[in-house]
C-alpha cells in the first residue's frame, strides 16, 4: 500500500500520497473537476511563480515574513520558475472561479517544497503554511489576472517573430511575382488584370497591421492588479507592497510593467484581455482570407485556376495517385476556426462577471494563451513550409489576364460604359478574345485597341 499523509482544512480531513508536494485544497479541485484531462499552460505555473517569489522578496525586504521562511519560499519559487515540480500542477483548467484551485495549487506545493527545504515533512505547515506565508498579501483575484499578464506577454513576443517572418516571405513574393499579370475576380468573377505580386503585397498588408493591432493591444497587458487583493480595496496589504512587488516583477521578468490606475476597475473588467483576443482573432480572419485565396490560386492542376503552385509536402490522397492536397493552407484555416472559437470563449467569459470580480478568469487565462501558441506555430510554419516555396505559373497567369472580358473596362473613356457591355456581350457570345470583339465592335483603330486592351498596362503599379 503507497504511503499516505493525513492534512486538514477549514472542510475536515483527507488523505493525500506522502510523496506529492500539492495539498488537500489541490486534492478537493482533483477529485471535484475531472473535467478535460487539461491544465492552464506551463507559462502560467511560471507567472504565478514569478508573483510568489516577487512576493515573498517584498515580504523579506520589509520584514514581514522570517528570513529563514522566505528563503525557503524563494528556493522553492525559483525551482518552479527553472521549469521544476511541473507534474505537480494538476488542476484542470475548469474549476473553481477565479482561480482559486489554480493559486492554491502553486501555494500548497511552494509550501511543501519550502518545508522539505527546512528539513521538514511534507504537510507540516507549522514550518511554513501556503496561507499566511506564500500567499501572504495577496489573494487569487489580484494574482491570477497578473499571471495570464505576465504569461502572455512573452508569448505575444514569441508571436510577432513569427508574423514578422511571414510577412517577411510575403514581401519576398510580393517583389518576385511584380511582373506577372492576372485576371482578377471580384464575386467570384473575371475582372480587370491585376500583378500577382499585388495580391502577395496586399497579403503582406494585412499581417502587418494584425502586428500593429497585437502590439498595441499587448501594451495594456503591462499594468498590474497586483496588491487589490480581494476586491481592489489592497485589504491585508501593508503600504509599501504594491510598489515593491512590482518593481521586483519588473527585475525578473524584464518588462516594463507598472502599477494599475484602478485596482477596482482593472480587477473587475477584462477588456485588456478582450482586446488581445479580438486582435488575434482578427489576425485568425485574415489568415483564413489569405489560405483560402491560395487554395483556390492553386486550384486544379487541370481543372483549376493553377496561377500558382504550393510546395508539396506530403501525399494528398490515399486511393487518387499523385494527388497533392494544399494542406499547409488546410491546417491553417482549421488554427484560425479554433481561435475565433477561443475568442468567442473569451468574449462570453469576459461579460460574465458580476459586481466586483470575474469568476470566468480560468477560462480566459486557458483560450487567450492557448490561442497565442497555436498561432504562433501556425504562422512560423505556413510561412516556411508554404509561403517561402511558393512558385507562380506565369504562362497560365497571363493566359487569363488576356482573356477577361472585363479588359473591356479600360474602353469606357473611350466608347462609354453601354458600347463597351456591348463588345462584352460579343466577346461571351462568341467566345472570342475580347480585343477582336472590340475591334470589330467599337470603331477604334485595331491598333489603338490593342494598347487600351494590353494587360500590363491595364494592372498598374
Amino acid at each position: 500500500m503507497k504511503k499516505r499523509r493525513i492534512e486538514e482544512d477549514a472542510l475536515g480531513k483527507k488523505f493525500l500520497p506522502a510523496n506529492v508536494y500539492y495539498g488537500i485544497q489541490t486534492e478537493r479541485a482533483r477529485e471535484n473537476f475531472p473535467i478535460s484531462g487539461r491544465t492552464l499552460r506551463h507559462e502560467m505555473v511560471v507567472a504565478l511563480a514569478q508573483i510568489k517569489y516577487a512576493a515573498c522578496k517584498t515580504h523579506l525586504e520589509c520584514k514581514q515574513l522570517s528570513p529563514k521562511i522566505a528563503r525557503a519560499i524563494l528556493k522553492a519559487s525559483q525551482e518552479i520558475i527553472r521549469g521544476g515540480l511541473k507534474d505537480q500542477f494538476v488542476v484542470d483548467i475548469y474549476q473553481a472561479g477565479a482561480g482559486t484551485s489554480f493559486n492554491m495549487n502553486m501555494n500548497e506545493v511552494i509550501a511543501n517544497r519550502a518545508i522539505e527545504i527546512l528539513r521538514g515533512r511534507r504537510g507540516d505547515y507549522r514550518l511554513v503554511n501556503p496561507n499566511d506565508h506564500v500567499n501572504k498579501a495577496q489573494s487569487t483575484n489580484d494574482v491570477i489576472p497578473t499571471a495570464i499578464r505576465l504569461a502572455a506577454l512573452p508569448l505575444l513576443e514569441a508571436l510577432d517573430s513569427s508574423l514578422k517572418h511571414l510577412e517577411s516571405s510575403f514581401h519576398r513574393k510580393a517583389v518576385a511575382f511584380y511582373s506577372i499579370v492576372k485576371s482578377a475576380r471580384t464575386h467570384l468573377q473575371d475582372a480587370v488584370p491585376i500583378r500577382l505580386g499585388r495580391d502577395f503585397g496586399a497579403f503582406e498588408g494585412m499581417i502587418r497591421k494584425s502586428r500593429r493591432r497585437i502590439r498595441k493591444a499587448k501594451e495594456d497587458l503591462l499594468e498590474l492588479n497586483i496588491g487589490g487583493t480581494a476586491a481592489g480595496t489592497g485589504l491585508n496589504a501593508y503600504p509599501p507592497y504594491r510598489r515593491k512587488v512590482v518593481r521586483i516583477l519588473r527585475e525578473i521578468t524584464h518588462w516594463p510593467l507598472r502599477e494599475a490606475e484602478d485596482l477596482v476597475e482593472i480587477m473587475q473588467n477584462m477588456a485588456d484581455f478582450l482586446n488581445v483576443s479580438s486582435a488575434l482573432r482578427i489576425l485568425a480572419v485574415d489568415l483564413t482570407k489569405i489560405a483560402n485565396d491560395l487554395r483556390l490560386l492553386s486550384s486544379g492542376p487541370q481543372t483549376g485556376f493553377d496561377e500558382i503552385l504550393l510546395p508539396p509536402v506530403q501525399p494528398g490522397s490515399s486511393i487518387m495517385p499523385g494527388k497533392v492536397n494544399p494542406v499547409m493552407c488546410e491546417m491553417t484555416n482549421m488554427v484560425a476556426f479554433q481561435v475565433i472559437g477561443h475568442d468567442t470563449a473569451v468574449l462570453m467569459a469576459s461579460q460574465a462577471g458580476q459586481l466586483e470580480l470575474n469568476v470566468m478568469i480560468p477560462l480566459i487565462a486557458y483560450n487567450l494563451l492557448e490561442s497565442i501558441k497555436l498561432l504562433t506555430q501556425c504562422t512560423t510554419v505556413f510561412a516556411t513550409r508554404c509561403i517561402d516555396g511558393i512558385q507562380a505559373n506565369r504562362a497560365k497567369c497571363l493566359s487569363y489576364a488576356e482573356k477577361t472580358v472585363s479588359l473591356a473596362t479600360a474602353l469606357n473613356p473611350h466608347i462609354g460604359y453601354l458600347k463597351a457591355a456591348k463588345i462584352v456581350k460579343e466577346a461571351v457570345r462568341t467566345h472570342r478574345p475580347i480585343r477582336e470583339a472590340a475591334a470589330k465592335l467599337s470603331g477604334l483603330p485595331p491598333a489603338k485597341v490593342r494598347k487600351i486592351l494590353d494587360p500590363l498596362k491595364l494592372a498598374g503599379k
